[in-house]
């Protein structure tokens, strides 16, 4: 194999342009790539291609364009964080209120516009432009099967999606930015929970597709994900300390994963590129409500791990985050809640303030995407 270094260019005059976009021009080397949201047609081997939907470098390697980042990066959310509907009295209300605010920064929420009723949201998923929510509980205190979606870039209510396979609340979400999957729930008419799971594709609006099952029927589970695998956690009925998983672009059955530190229902749930982390809930038999955070490596089958401690115990929060940050919001503890609180992924330690919602609330849902 030969080599050659080169310490110094000479080039004041004309560039020097080479193939797949490479140019010399002056002491510098410069190359060029395309920057598109979809991939580039009639590549030449070599050519380099910025995924601007994804944030993903691509090259163009015998026939396909293969990935060449460094890293990944979550491509289901980002630093943009929305809450969806909730009750804001603890006597059951429904507000039809969604507020944003910034996980990047500590800071409190405002207003972004309604859903298009009162509901007690749940299993909100999401890419980096689109957040879709599950309508749980409706203004009439039916379960609901209607998604509905909103830009989390631009400000403003709530549009339909398309509906769920079933009418429930009290579902679960995950999502790899392309995929969003829902599980589990119940509907109080009924007085039944199932193990039901659905899928949609995040970008195209229509109705829900059956995916699988659970492993168990449960409602009040949490959700979280990885960039390939879901994670659904917990839940009741005899509160769960099940953690299952399924792979999200593979439409089949979930699958045992471990356990929970302790038997958790109504608790929160998110995920980075490698750990997924539960908190809050109500646990143990007696529905305790607990403070605890804990976490899994999300391509590690095992049991749950001590992460640390909310600032106070709290159930029916709601939970999302970006690259860096898992942030915590809302719930019940003797009376409802509009703290918001924060944790780093990567680093296990007790959760801090970031900030406060508009107003007190629980059984919502939040998810997270771009500002702008």
């Amino acid at each position: 194999m030969s080599t050659i270094k080169v310490n110094t260019i000479d080039n004041n005059g004309s560039n020097v342009d080479f193939p797949n976009k490479l140019t010399v021009r002056g002491n510098a080397i410069e190359q060029g790539y395309t920057a598109s949201g979809t991939e580039p047609s009639s590549p030449s081997e070599g050519d380099f291609w910025w995924d601007s939907t994804n944030e993903v470098i691509y090259q163009y390697i015998n026939g396909e364009f293969k990935t060449i980042s460094a890293a990944a990066k979550v491509v289901w959310g980002h630093d943009r964080g929305l809450t969806f509907g909730g009750d804001n009295t603890g006597s059951g209300a429904k507000t039809n209120v969604i507020e944003y605010f910034n996980i990047a920064s500590s800071s409190n929420a405002a207003d972004f516009g309604d859903t298009t009723e009162g509901c007690r949201a749940a299993g909100a998923v999401s890419s980096k432009s689109r957040i879709v929510y599950a309508q749980g509980l409706n203004s009439n205190g039916d379960a609901d099967n209607a998604n509905e979606y909103v830009t989390p870039s631009t400000t403003g209510n709530a549009t339909d999606f398309g509906d769920r396979t079933l009418a429930v609340n009290w579902l679960a979400g995950c999502s790899d930015g392309s995929r969003g999957v829902q599980a589990g729930g119940y509907n109080s008419t009924a007085n039944q929970r199932y193990n039901t799971i659905d899928y949609i594709t995040i970008a195209s609006t229509g109705n829900s597709t059956d995916f699988g099952d659970l492993t168990n029927t449960v409602a009040s589970l949490a959700g979280a994900n990885d960039a390939t695998r879901g994670i659904f956690a917990g839940g009741s009925p005899s509160i769960s300390n099940v953690i299952q998983y399924i792979t999200i672009q593979t439409a089949g059955n979930a699958t045992d994963f471990g356990d929970l530190t302790q038997a958790n229902n109504d608790l929160g749930g998110s995920g980075d590129t490698t750990r997924s982390v539960f908190s809050g809930g109500r646990a143990t038999g007696s529905y305790t409500t607990t403070n605890v955070i804990e976490y899994i490596t999300t391509q590690t089958l095992g049991n749950g791990t001590d992460f640390g401690d909310l600032l106070a115990g709290a159930y029916y929060v709601a939970q999302t985050g970006n690259n860096d940050i898992g942030v915590v919001c809302g719930g019940y503890v003797s009376a409802v809640q509009n703290v918001i609180q924060k944790f780093t992924y990567q680093t296990a330690a007790n959760a801090t303030d970031h900030g406060d919602l508009t107003d007190s609330k629980f059984q919502f849902a939040a998810s997270s995407g771009n500002a702008s």
